[in-house]
């Protein structure tokens, strides 16, 4: 069934695991006795605490990590960069598996759609705020974007 060692229930851990992949949650935690475990996929190494019996060791075990999409280095303080409006997901194409909006070195004009934010359900489409040549898109397809964060640069 599940594999227990000092009162930590692995199988709890990967269950709760895989349903913060199954869900896109950053972080769950439960509670149960006096036993809390809480996995996170924030980056830092999360540990979980069990009670501890009197002559009991007690060693933390990491939470597993998630796999993260590659990132991508965006430029500070880039002038000619196209921020987010909002958050939500970036979708790069109109479709999956067709060609996308925009792509380095094409020339786009203003209000031309260099791609999608995906936010509470409604597909956004993003407008070039000026004609000229793409020179760097900063992120990935299908990646979660925060509100003012760099997307493409037009120069």
């Amino acid at each position: 069934m599940s594999e227990k060692k000092n009162g930590i229930d692995k199988g709890l851990i990967r269950d709760l695991a895989n349903i913060l992949n199954d869900t896109d949650l950053t972080e769950i935690e439960v509670e149960q006795d006096d036993l809390r475990i809480r996995v996170s996929r924030a980056g830092a190494m999360q540990y979980v605490q069990a009670p501890v019996a009197a002559g009991q060791a007690f060693a933390p075990a990491p939470a597993p990590a998630a796999v993260a999409a590659p990132a991508v280095a965006a430029p500070q303080d880039n002038k000619n960069a196209v921020t987010a409006p909002m958050v939500g997901t970036i979708y790069l194409a109109p479709a999956p598996g067709a060609r996308p909006f925009v792509e380095v070195g094409a020339t786009v004009k203003e209000g031309q759609t260099l791609l999608i934010i995906e936010a509470m359900k409604t597909m956004n489409q993003i407008p070039s705020p000026r004609s000229g040549k793409v020179t760097e898109i900063l992120v990935n397809d299908a990646q979660p974007v925060e509100y003012g964060q760099s997307l493409v640069v037009i120069e």
